[in-house]
């Protein structure tokens, strides 16, 4: 299977081009930390590996995209490409959290303890999920707090993400229990995830945790008669 795959939920701006069908499997990719400008990034990003490994967009078999949690301006771009590449080839369209990607590349696979996946949220809430050692979701994604957490994680768990040690400083824990404190997910992890995701569960719609910033305006709507 050939899968175009596509990250800009979070400061990372990301595509690849993964096969696993040839004896060795093919991988290319582009990837940029960049924070903002995922939009002007990011075709340029799937010309190259589409190029560098030769692939015609008919040959592709599944595009494959990062659905959150991350920020709403990057995860509308990743996801309108993603989208609009499957409605025109006709071929399904993926979604892969950024939480399962980073649990992916942390998971020490050795039976022991979960691992929480945190990224950093406002104030001393994070954006947060539990795998297993293999890194397989054990708990759904969710906006917590340090408070919240405090009284509720499993003994001995570890922790990934860009919040781990502002999880293991606030509730003095040891810092040897953070595997990886990666910030966004590599790509080559959200494209053998996408792989074998079953596009009938994994539809590529955004994972939003809470609800945006930004709010309607109301002073000085006009009501409709």
């Amino acid at each position: 299977m050939r899968v175009l795959a596509i990250d800009t939920a979070l400061a990372n701006c990301a595509a690849a081009v993964l096969d696993d069908g040839a004896e060795t499997a093919c991988f290319e990719a582009c990837a940029e930390e960049i924070g903002r400008g995922h939009a002007e990034a990011l075709m340029d990003m799937i010309g190259e590996v589409m190029a560098e490994t030769s692939t015609a967009f008919a040959d592709l078999d599944r595009v494959v995209v990062t659905v959150g949690p991350g920020s709403f301006t990057g995860l509308r771009v990743g996801l309108s490409v993603a989208r609009g590449f499957g409605l025109v080839l006709g071929k399904p369209v993926v979604g892969i959290t950024t939480l399962a990607a980073i649990a992916r590349s942390a998971a020490p696979h050795d039976g022991g303890a979960p691992i929480l996946v945190a990224l950093t949220g406002k104030g001393d809430e994070v954006y947060c999920q539990e795998f297993d050692a293999d890194g397989f979701p054990a708990s759904q994604a969710a906006v917590r707090s340090l408070q919240d957490l405090a009284g509720d994680l499993p003994e001995q768990i570890r922790f990934a993400g860009s919040a781990a040690y502002k999880i293991v400083d606030g509730l003095g824990l040891p810092r040897e229990r953070v595997l990886s404190i990666n910030g966004f997910p590599g790509i080559r992890d959200v494209a053998e995830l996408g792989l074998t995701a079953d596009p009938v569960v994994s539809s590529p719609s955004p994972l939003y945790l809470r609800p945006p910033d930004a709010k309607p305006q109301t002073r000085g709507r006009i009501e409709r008669q």
